[in-house]
């Protein structure tokens, strides 16, 4: 496992350093189409149907797809808002408390959530409410709900001193991965929580200066799969390698478009 383990990283470590070097970041309107790409792929694997294509007029232009669910549209909006929240958030270096996931969370479920009757009461997760019930996906239960605030809070101080302790490109994204790995593992809220968790793994990248991650949706099958054998032999390996994978994946496209002469045309957000 830790040959594996050096194989996955070294090949993800070559392809951020040439990622680099070619200045890739500093394009004309990258920034704007990375966003695009990364709130695309966080709700298609939720059950968006809205193709690239189509989520960049929506973000950048304002214009819908045709004969596509109004829900696919608000899921993917209110994604990219939480986004560009978590980012200029990050850029100030600020800490995280659970009233910041909390908050996070409203945005992300701001248009497509809703109350819900629990066990210990009534939610609403729109607000970003924790949840006040079971949960339960696929054959896996997460855990009682009154143990959420404080198993969040010991995340959050967790984070907050991790981050400023990490030395190296390694000790960021592991970070980073673990942090999602542990938010959505503890799935505080009654939906949302695989958005708002690969929004916190791009929080600790963006305060670092980092490029930001992403998971292709065509690898939806293979992430969960990542998370669950990650919990089954409580080792975070498992899902570390797949993140490293899919990094690894992204970047090498990004250096292949970069390299044909491939442009991001992508107008600016602030553009009429």
């Amino acid at each position: 496992m830790y040959e594996m383990e050096n194989i996955v990283f070294d090949k993800f470590k070559a392809s951020l350093k040439q990622l680099k070097e070619m200045n890739i970041q500093a394009s004309m309107n990258y920034e704007v189409w990375n966003n695009v790409f990364i709130s695309h792929h966080s709700t298609a694997i939720e059950g968006s149907s809205l193709t690239l294509e189509e989520a960049s007029l929506l973000l950048t232009e304002g214009i819908t797809a045709k004969g596509k669910p109004l829900q696919h549209h608000l899921m993917l909006t209110n994604h990219h808002a939480a986004l560009i929240f978590t980012i200029e958030y990050a850029k100030k270096n600020e800490t995280i408390t659970p009233e910041w996931l909390r908050h996070l969370s409203s945005l992300v479920m701001k248009d497509t959530g809703g109350v819900v009757n629990g066990m210990g009461g009534t939610y609403d997760i729109s607000n970003g409410d924790f949840r006040l019930g079971m949960v339960r996906v696929g054959t896996r239960y997460f855990m009682d709900f009154r143990k959420i605030p404080a198993e969040v809070e010991k995340l959050c101080e967790k984070i907050n001193t991790g981050i400023k302790q990490v030395k190296n490109v390694e000790d960021i994204y592991n970070l980073a991965f673990d942090s999602h790995f542990e938010l959505v593992s503890i799935h505080p809220f009654g939906d949302g929580n695989g958005r708002v968790s690969r929004l916190l793994m791009n929080y600790v990248l963006e305060y670092h200066n980092q490029p930001l991650a992403t998971i292709f949706k065509e690898d939806k099958a293979e992430y969960f799969q990542a998370l669950e054998l990650a919990r089954e032999k409580d080792n975070y390996l498992f899902f570390r390698n797949f993140m490293y994978a899919q990094q690894t994946k992204f970047f090498e496209q990004e250096i292949a478009s970069f390299k044909q002469g491939a442009k991001w045309s992508i107008p600016l957000l602030s553009a009429n």
